[in-house]
């Protein structure tokens, strides 16, 4: 299959970009991001895009793709809803329509988070605002759409875009694991490649449902 990635510079986007130049299931890769990747690979094409917003319907660059692994995203912290519903919800949308209008048989796969408010009517800022965008993907005409809700993250030994607590995450995973359900950031790009290939059950996968569509490939 052929994929589009975003959020290669970010944890999770990363460790899928890693899953996805590994996996025999993967032909290319074409990464789409403001900043390079950092990666070198045959499977592997970047293009570097400002801002998201300014990409046209008409597009080219974008088609002929099998599946879009979103992962672009930004923490809450720190932010006003109205800033964050800007990168979190009408970015992604935006992004999606196009790709979707280059690629009508497209599976998109979102990167969103535990505890994601489906009602979009929660307290919690971020959870509201993920769940309008999950809310809005689902009611796009892909061919396939999943929404991943991963909740603790342990990076892959290969990862170099580690900030903040993230790089802690590392040695910390074994004794938060006692606590927290979590997976790998590369199960996520193996769930995501699994998904498109055969489907799944559940259109929002939490992590436990992550480690089970890893089993498929």
């Amino acid at each position: 299959m052929k994929v589009i990635v975003t959020g290669a510079t970010g944890m999770v986007g990363e460790g899928v970009l890693i899953e996805c130049l590994n996996n025999t299931e993967v032909e290319s890769v074409l990464y789409v991001g403001r900043k390079p990747s950092g990666k070198s690979h045959p499977k592997l094409t970047e293009y570097l895009v400002s801002d998201f917003l300014s990409l046209k319907s008409n597009n080219s660059r974008l088609a002929g793709y099998d599946a879009c692994f979103y992962c672009a995203g930004i923490s809450s912290v720190g932010m006003n809803e109205t800033d964050y519903t800007h990168i979190t919800y009408d970015t992604t949308i935006h992004f999606a329509k196009v790709v979707l209008s280059q690629n009508s048989y497209l599976t998109f796969n979102f990167i969103s988070g535990s505890h994601t408010d489906s009602s979009e009517k929660g307290k919690v800022m971020w959870a509201r605002v993920k769940g309008k965008t999950e809310n809005a993907l689902q009611k796009l005409p892909f061919k396939q759409q999943y929404n991943f809700r991963p909740g603790l993250m342990k990076p892959d030994k290969a990862q170099i875009h580690l900030k903040g607590f993230n790089k802690y995450i590392k040695s910390l995973y074994p004794i938060m694991g006692l606590f927290y359900t979590g997976c790998k950031t590369t199960e996520i790009g193996r769930a995501m490649i699994a998904v498109t290939k055969f489907g799944f059950s559940k259109k929002i996968l939490e992590a436990k449902d992550i480690k089970n569509a890893t089993t498929l490939l």
